[in-house]
């Protein structure tokens, strides 16, 4: 399907983000504007205000300078079919996935590594600075981050990006033919020409709205293989952004504060009721999700390990690195050991950082190790 069809669609009366995915699903290899009256009428049933608009193009003269202004800005539209789509947003399954996203720039949306970072918009010197190692930390990992454009946490996560040479992007509440905040035209220029991309579901000339950017996370949080909260009061955006990382199957980390400080209370209460990780070091981040150890790093653990590791436990790894992950139960019986004796054995491999946990009680190698 053209793009000037593929957005068209998302401009068309009635059609939302999942009634178009389903459409095209159904239909993958046919302009849906070019289906008979018959099929669009029985496609939407009761509804066939939706299969008129369709079959009159009402989307087209809205597409049409939609395309033209992408045009002319160097933008690209990424409909859900596009190879360049993010994958990680088809994967999350959400229900009101985008349907097509705006980008701006050339960042590769499909990274091997992706991590959200997001935070309040009241930051702390303390917050920014911990932004900034935590993303040096994760320079070896060549790992683009992700967040807002925000004020506080998202512009210290960006500004860090930048810094330390790793590719950002900016996920917008609005459309590219404006920068919000207005005083982050210069850090959204940096990201463009660093390398970085801008992104955002809506289409230029939308209005700021406050609905949008709540809207705008379940991006952030999609986009990422984990999100780090950094600072949080005890409600804001960022709690929001955890939630829908966590209902998306992703790994959420926060960064632990004093008990009175205000903007470490949501990352307190995250890590307090297992609803994030707590997060030390990017080497947290790089353990849970299985990234392999790079250079240095790999030399010191293999070296460590070579030294500390028991017959048993060097069998045990070993054994782990021969499935994709086993129960307690499983192991038990393959090292012919009893369950607190094989339990034992477990911990101590994931102090070593050798073996996590997974949900479901599963244990996994984790991999260079």
């Amino acid at each position: 399907m053209a793009t000037l069809s593929q957005i068209a669609l998302t401009f068309t009366p009635g059609l939302g983000n999942t009634s178009v995915r389903r459409l095209v699903e159904t239909y993958p290899d046919e302009d849906i504007f070019s289906l008979p009256k018959s099929e669009l009428t029985a496609a939407f049933g009761e509804h066939r205000d939706i299969a008129d608009n369709i079959l009159n193009k009402s989307g087209f003269h809205r597409a049409e300078e939609e395309l033209r202004f992408c045009e002319r800005n160097g933008i690209r539209p990424l409909f859900f079919t596009d190879d360049g789509y993010p994958r990680r947003l088809n994967l999350a399954e959400t229900q009101d996935c985008p349907a097509l996203l705006y980008v701006m720039g050339q960042a590769d949306l499909n990274a091997e590594r992706t991590v959200s970072i997001v935070g309040t918009r009241r930051s702390t010197a303390q917050g920014r600075d911990n932004t900034d190692r935590l993303v040096r930390d994760l320079k070896p990992y060549n790992t683009p981050i992700v967040s807002g454009l925000a004020y506080g946490i998202d512009t210290a996560a960006h500004t860090a990006a930048l810094d330390h040479g790793l590719p950002t992007v900016a996920v917008l509440g609005h459309g590219l033919d404006r920068i919000y905040p207005p005083e982050n035209r210069s850090l959204a220029k940096r990201i463009l020409d660093a390398g970085g991309a801008l992104v955002t579901e809506y289409p230029n000339g939308t209005a700021i709205h406050p609905s949008y950017f709540p809207a705008r996370n379940r991006i952030i949080a999609a986009l990422g293989d984990t999100t780090v909260v950094v600072e949080a009061s005890e409600k804001g955006g960022a709690l929001i952004t955890a939630a829908i990382a966590a209902s998306y199957q992703r790994d959420v980390f926060a960064l632990p504060g004093r008990l009175t400080d205000t903007y470490s209370r949501g990352c307190n209460n995250l890590i307090a009721t297992n609803r994030a990780l707590l997060l030390r070091t990017a080497d947290d981040i790089a353990f849970q999700l299985g990234w392999p150890l790079i250079g240095k790093q790999l030399a010191i653990a293999e070296a460590e390990n070579a030294v500390r590791l028991t017959a048993l436990e060097q069998r045990t790894v070993d054994l782990l690195h021969d499935y994709d992950c086993l129960t307690l139960d499983e192991v038990a019986r393959h090292l012919d050991t009893s369950l607190p004796k094989a339990a034992a054995l477990m911990f101590n491999l994931e102090m070593q950082q050798l073996v996590r946990t997974l949900p479901g009680h599963l244990y996994q190698a984790v991999r260079g190790c």
